[in-house]
């Protein structure tokens, strides 16, 4: 239930309570820690208006708005408080290193605080828990020691290892963290586990008390079982919120409330392995008059708002949760799997509740007309992407083809037009997937092949975007938007000078738009190069997020754009799906059963925090991403840890003053090569230029070189890489010389005799 923003006394006027965004917006600009009682007196609140606020302050909480710090003072989640808890990392000569013990920050890893210790020496050490004051300096924080806490309770993965005196120890698989802790308690434990513990005791004492035993961290389960551990992905659901999903399923469906779309061939095309549909198409030939040449198109999303009711439980645990995560070996879904692959998903010949967005498409491929309907659709098939392309192709005799998949291409093919025309980024880069056997184990890293299907369905999807954001507008609806601003200039310069170290001019004067971009690629034409110019211009892009102001959609080349499409697995287009049902007024009847809220509509509350759901929610997005991210890379070091000692072939995808990163080509896995392997001159760094040179040799290593490297260290826990140069790598003094674009094109890169240099000294390491 949502707690009202008002609050009566007897004989006074309510007084209105603060919003969420106003309470933010103070707890940011406070100078000093921001209590419930700082909080009530800038506000001028008192008596039952405090009690009110602290129901509120808990809901934000809950929400993940705000994080309490010792002290009962608030903070904004993701942001460094001014007073907060540290966790001591490190120990870097005489000062310590803490990193923030809670950490939610969009996209960004946990900052390294140095922390100041005033008057006599605290005597930190690794795993201590510290009150601190935090100050911003120049382009970082650092922090003053107020005073050490007792240990908390935050549990602890790691693999237990065993050392020469027979003690048992945790050693970390996050990668961030360096030192290994004594383990007090093994309880079923044994050497080579991997397993989740609790610390006990505090300073120098602290150990490990291992609580549960998670098995083979080398097993393939294990790998995102790190990841989830590791974010703090909610991973099971509690029995209220299975318990009320399973309610929601009973609800029933009337044709005398929807529109009856059971008898059109309404197909999903998904992958083959999809365990979840959310969207389903239609299109035929428009026989209206004034649409000659024109077609009319169904895009049907499953209408989970439908079951899934503002303020209810699996609402706000869906809200917890933000999106759907996608790991190699399993999902972490956003809904109860009694509705994500139920009652919610859009399955063949089974009626489904649909949101359905009605599209009116002229021969030129614009979309002239749209509304919203809830519908009840009974699809006609589940067809993979690779049967549809084969029907279509004739390699496959197929039962929709006529009906359905025909007239969905030739549609489409007018979608596709207008598409070229607005002239959309056009960054073809290969999508790699990791494929597993029936052990869990990597059978393949496949590079995911791009059928004319999936560009079907995605022109679909985009137009029926494009609609919901228009008609909600034109409803003057608030609604969450998906944003993606144009470049900066930072990024931009970065970008032209990148493109200047070959030979490719870049005017900074001109306006940004994505077909810039789109002519820069088609100038490089199939050089060698072509690659690694897609990939920098990615870089270049700013990260897409969830906003309630409009901003556009820069890589799409579209002035509005909402996501309608994925309500099982993201809470954002839930939101939009809720926004179109009171816009376009589509609410039924209220449900029979009472412990089911009446609205499916967007309730005022939640329209009035639409901002700040956005932030939450992209927070969430690139914690999925990340978590994603690095369990690709650690079955991709399970994969390659058979091949340590081997030469691979790789290419440079980063460089830093300490050495350079590689990734192995066809496969994937960002490794190290510390700057201290190559050789015993000295390496310059130049930033700019994102280049390591040796000072006699004139060596260059830069992004985008393809080197030989030998595999030294494959560590699947952490999902980390540790190459060197192979043996005389580096013995001929040179530099590497980048090929060049369009008609300067050399092919193969080459590598240049210098005059002057001296033979390097690579050290081994023991493996």
């Amino acid at each position: 239930m949502t707690r009202s923003s008002k609050s009566t006394r007897p004989g006074k006027e309510a007084k209105p309570l603060p919003s969420r965004k106003q309470i933010l917006d103070f707890i940011e600009r406070s100078d000093q820690p921001a209590g419930k009682r700082e909080i009530a007196k800038a506000f001028q609140l008192r008596g039952s208006d405090k009690i009110a606020l602290k129901a509120l302050l808990k809901d934000m909480a809950d929400e993940g708005l705000i994080d309490s710090s010792p002290g009962r003072a608030f903070h904004k989640m993701g942001g460094i408080p001014k007073v907060t808890v540290l966790k001591i990392v490190e120990i870097d000569g005489n000062e310590a290193i803490g990193m923030p013990e809670s950490w939610d920050a969009e996209g960004a890893p946990a900052p390294r605080l140095r922390v100041k210790e005033r008057g006599r020496r605290a005597a930190l050490a690794v795993g201590d828990r510290i009150l601190a004051r935090t100050e911003e300096r120049g382009q970082g924080h650092i922090a003053f020691l107020m005073k050490k806490l007792a240990q908390g309770s935050e549990m602890m993965m790691g693999i237990v290892e065993k050392d020469e005196r027979d003690r048992f120890w945790l050693k970390p698989v996050d990668r961030k963290i360096r030192r290994s802790t004594p383990i007090s308690d093994l309880a079923e434990a044994d050497v080579g586990n991997l397993v989740i513990a609790e610390p006990v005791g505090r300073g120098t004492q602290i150990k490990a008390r291992v609580k549960e035993v998670l098995g083979d961290p080398f097993a393939p389960k294990s790998f995102s079982l790190i990841a989830i551990h590791k974010y703090g992905i909610p991973r099971e659901f509690p029995s209220d919120v299975l318990d009320e999903a399973e309610k929601a399923t009973k609800l029933k469906l009337s044709k005398d409330d929807r529109e009856d779309l059971t008898h059109l061939p309404i197909v999903a095309i998904d992958p083959a392995d999809a365990r979840d549909h959310d969207d389903a198409i239609w299109a035929a030939p428009d026989d209206d008059a004034g649409n000659a040449g024109g077609f009319k198109a169904i895009v049907a999303i499953a209408d989970v708002s439908f079951y899934v009711r503002s303020g209810s439980k699996v609402d706000k645990e869906a809200y917890k949760r933000g999106n759907s995560v996608y790991f190699p070996d399993r999902v972490v879904p956003m809904l109860p799997e009694a509705l994500s692959t139920d009652v919610c998903s859009l399955k063949q010949g089974t009626d489904r509740a649909a949101l359905v967005c009605h599209l009116k498409i002229n021969a030129e491929g614009a979309v002239t007309s749209s509304r919203f309907t809830r519908a009840i659709v009974r699809l006609s098939g589940n067809i993979a992407y690779e049967d549809a392309q084969a029907a279509i192709d004739g390699k496959l005799d197929h039962p929709m083809k006529e009906p359905a998949l025909e007239p969905l291409w030739a549609c489409w093919k007018l979608l596709s037009e207008a598409r070229d025309g607005r002239e959309p980024l056009n960054l073809d880069l290969p999508e790699k997937r990791v494929v597993l056997d029936d052990q869990g184990r990597i059978a393949e890293i496949a590079v995911r092949e791009r059928l004319d299907a999936h560009r079907l369905v995605e022109d679909y999807m985009i137009a029926a975007n494009v609609a919901a954001a228009k008609m909600l507008e034109s409803k003057k609806s608030p609604l969450i938007y998906r944003v993606h601003e144009i470049p900066s200039r930072e990024k931009l310069i970065a970008l032209k000078d990148y493109l200047k170290s070959f030979d490719i001019s870049f005017a900074m004067g001109q306006v940004i738009k994505p077909s810039v971009f789109n002519r820069l690629i088609e100038q490089v034409g199939e050089a060698e190069i072509l690659p690694l110019v897609m990939e920098q211009i990615l870089r270049s892009q700013t990260q897409a997020y969830y906003g309630a102001t409009n901003m556009g959609h820069f890589g799409l080349s579209l002035a509005s754009y909402a996501h309608f499409t994925s309500p099982i697995r993201r809470y954002a287009d839930l939101i939009v799906h809720r926004a179109l049902v009171s816009a376009c007024k589509l609410e039924q009847p209220k449900p029979e059963n009472p412990d089911i809220p009446a609205k499916s509509g967007l309730s005022d509350d939640m329209a009035a925090r639409l901002d700040i759901i956005s932030e939450k929610i992209s927070q969430l997005e690139r914690r999925a991403m990340m978590a994603e991210r690095e369990t690709v890379d650690r079955y991709i070091s399970a994969h390659l840890s058979s091949h340590v000692g081997e030469v691979l072939k790789c290419r440079i995808t980063g460089v830093q003053n300490f050495g350079f990163f590689a990734t192995v080509e066809e496969l994937g896995g960002d490794g190290l090569v510390p700057v201290r392997t190559l050789g015993a001159e000295r390496f310059d760094y130049d930033e700019q230029q994102q280049q390591l040179e040796g000072v006699d040799s004139g060596i260059t290593y830069n992004v985008g070189q393809k080197i030989d490297l030998r595999l030294i260290e494959a560590n699947p826990a952490t999902g980390s890489l540790l190459f060197e140069l192979p043996e005389g790598a580096n013995h001929m003094p040179g530099r590497y010389e980048r090929p060049r674009a369009g008609k300067k094109a050399k092919g193969k890169a080459k590598y240049i005799k210098g005059k002057r240099g001296r033979p390097g000294n690579i050290p081994h390491r023991n493996k």
